[in-house]
């Protein structure tokens, strides 16, 4: 007999010696413990939402009464004295109610207190995170951030949808806006000028969603855009010319492409002793000279009235004697008085566009104008497009997240129907590594029709930054 059949048989014996009722009660005790885990497995996440029902009901039974004892005439603006009154009287709701906690706890539940009456509510944390760009609300459950061009789900929520609503009443009250069935979206801003966008039921079928385009609370400077990639110094160089010589420019690029980032390091060139008056939708621009007018649409009011569009105010602009027009973004007819004010001696305008590429740009621009009403052949438009803009500078979100621009396009003119437009400076990418983009900005090698204006202005910009001379 093999060895491998005698280990078999001795294996079988030995089995066979065990009596019968004990194979049969090591069957019963691991059913037990299998019965025992599935208890404990559904006993976890109850544990789980009575802790956190617990939690939650403790908040919200102090923050009432905190609220009932706050004097209401206080001046909410003054938060540092808002902010000690409102510990003293933490502290001793929490003797009072015999409610006991660890000092972490005690923190974490006094400052989430404290941004729901002074602040935006769960969102406080978030706002002060200095690395998100991006907050994305999409119901009371699910939120979003966007860190390093990245689009990442955070473990933060609101209690429910009518929480969502009073955070966003807190945003949109102080700008004189509205948000409720009978208008359910609405643009808006933060002190700070981040860019808020809020569209609610019936149109939102997940619940109320916000959406904020963070602004640093540093603006982004030249060099900051250099040390990102955004740009090279020769473009800086370039840009600030042109800007300087009062070239007409348009920014163009998707969303989130960073056009308005870049339109307001640009009008960081504008001289100081220029009278400058931005228009847009929602005030985002931090312009930093002194003599600046900013003005803001208006949505219609409950009666369907009062409206003021960008287009109002930008015909208005014409009449309050202005150096510069700067348009957050044309969208709609406004296009066609932005042209008008480029080409009847304003200058040195800029504005933003949607688009996909510079050519892109120039037929948004003739739908935008056709959207105006007027009754103008294309061929018309096209004359007004090349006699006003100068030049088109455009920006991407790449597939890794980061921003540049890629391209830098010079309108020449008209041949025929046809707008000519000439790129003088374009991004070259040469692969992807590890997740991120490689490549370059570099000069075409060809000089920019405007440079008799940039050189009539005093500015003498050498050969080398159009790549004259240079091998690549």
């Amino acid at each position: 007999m093999s060895l491998l059949r005698r280990i078999e048989k001795g294996s079988q014996g030995a089995s066979s010696d065990k009596p019968a009722d004990a194979g049969a009660d090591e069957k019963q005790d691991e059913q037990s413990k299998l019965a025992q885990m599935r208890v404990r497995q559904r006993a976890a996440p109850t544990q789980a939402a009575a802790a956190r029902e617990s939690y939650m009901d403790i908040k919200s039974r102090v923050q009432t009464k905190l609220l009932a004892e706050l004097d209401p005439s206080m001046d909410m603006s003054r938060h540092a004295e808002i902010r000690a009154t409102m510990e003293e009287l933490y502290t001793t709701i929490l003797a009072e109610e015999n409610i006991v906690l660890s000092r972490a706890e005690r923190q974490r539940l006094f400052e989430q207190i404290v941004a729901e009456i002074l602040g935006l509510g769960p969102l406080e944390p978030l706002l002060a995170d200095e690395t998100i760009t991006e907050i994305m609300v999409n119901g009371p459950k699910n939120i979003y951030i966007e860190r390093k061009g990245i689009i990442s789900r955070v473990n933060v929520s609101f209690e429910n949808e009518d929480h969502v609503l009073r955070i966003i009443d807190r945003i949109v009250a102080p700008l004189g806006r509205r948000v409720d069935e009978s208008s359910p979206y609405v643009d808006a801003r933060l002190p700070d000028g981040s860019r808020v966008n809020v569209i609610i039921r019936p149109l939102s079928l997940v619940g109320p969603t916000i959406t904020i385009r963070k602004f640093s609370k540093q603006p982004l400077t030249v060099d900051d855009l250099i040390r990102f990639g955004s740009v090279t110094p020769e473009i800086i160089e370039f840009m600030r010319a042109c800007v300087m010589a009062k070239l007409n420019i348009v920014v163009s690029g998707g969303t989130g492409s960073g056009k308005t980032t870049l339109l307001n390091v640009l009008s960081g060139f504008i001289p100081g002793d220029e009278r400058i008056i931005t228009i847009e939708n929602a005030a985002e621009l931090q312009l930093r000279q002194e003599h600046v007018v900013t003005l803001e649409s208006r949505p219609p009011n409950i009666e369907g009235k009062g409206e003021v569009t960008i287009r109002d105010l930008v015909v208005n602009s014409l009449r309050m004697r202005p150096d510069r027009i700067i348009v957050g973004e044309c969208r709609a007819g406004e296009a066609l008085d932005m042209l008008q004010a480029m080409n009847t001696g304003h200058d040195g305008s800029m504005t933003t566009a949607h688009s996909n590429s510079p050519r892109d740009t120039l037929a948004r621009l003739e739908v935008m104008c056709l959207m105006a009403g007027m009754d103008l052949p294309v061929r018309a438009i096209r004359e007004q497009v090349a006699s006003a803009i100068d030049l088109i500078c455009h920006q991407e979100r790449l597939r890794d997240g980061s921003r540049k621009i890629v391209r830098i396009s010079d309108v020449q003119g008209m041949e025929g129907d046809t707008i000519v437009l000439s790129d003088i400076f374009e991004f070259e990418q040469t692969g992807i590594e590890a997740g991120k983009v490689i490549g370059r900005i570099r000069a075409t090698g060809l000089r920019p029709k405007f440079m008799d204006k940039i050189e009539a202005a005093g500015i003498h910009l050498p050969p080398s930054i159009f790549g004259i001379g240079q091998r690549y």
